[in-house]
């Protein structure tokens, strides 16, 4: 029995027919049935004795479901589909294949901000070196820098899946740090 105090990547072996300019829904999960056994195993071996495991199990089928098409996007979608249902979201996920955006990556971020009413965009450190800050000022959007903390259900989360912080700290807490890093960027800068 593997211990959820140690990382490890969770993983799902990828082709990508053009290389590195693959876009995710042309990526392709190389050996899905492995890639689902595999995923489900690792799943249960760290995080079967959270209290929070049931929810997650349970949520769990309809992602491992997806591998069967072997579609990288449609198994990312689903994964955050759950999640978000975990942590309580009640939004609408909007596919930024079907809105207008140019394709410059500043451009196409600002430009899927404006058209989806953001007010806002919230971005770490790897997106802060290179993001350029004028696409989002013709939309009159505000840039907010992002560093995730490193203690309470944060630790670690630089190096893990999303996964760790609910199983290890529980579902309630992760939602409760959420609403409350949404509560402080909302009234300076108004994000959607």
């Amino acid at each position: 029995m593997s211990s959820p105090s140690r990382l490890q990547w969770l993983s799902v072996p990828t082709h990508l027919p053009h290389g590195r300019s693959t876009l995710i829904k042309d990526a392709v999960v190389v050996d899905p049935q492995l890639a689902r056994r595999r995923v489900t195993h690792m799943l249960t071996q760290y995080y079967a004795k959270s209290p929070d495991w049931p929810m997650l199990r349970y949520g769990l089928d309809p992602v491992l479901h997806r591998f069967g098409g072997g579609s990288v996007a449609d198994v990312a979608e689903e994964s955050t589909r759950l999640l978000l249902s975990l942590l309580g979201w009640k939004g609408r996920i909007l596919r930024s294949s079907r809105l207008p955006a140019r394709a410059e990556r500043s451009e196409r971020l600002a430009d899927l901000a404006a058209v989806t009413g953001a007010r806002g965009y919230l971005c770490g450190p790897g997106g802060m070196r290179y993001l350029a800050t004028a696409p989002f000022d013709v939309h009159g959007l505000s840039v907010v820098p992002f560093v995730t903390p490193n203690t309470g259900v944060w630790r670690d989360a630089r190096e893990a899946s999303s996964v760790r912080p609910l199983m290890t700290a529980g579902v309630a807490a992760v939602a409760d740090e959420i609403q409350a890093i949404a509560s402080c960027h909302r009234s300076p800068v108004g994000l959607a």
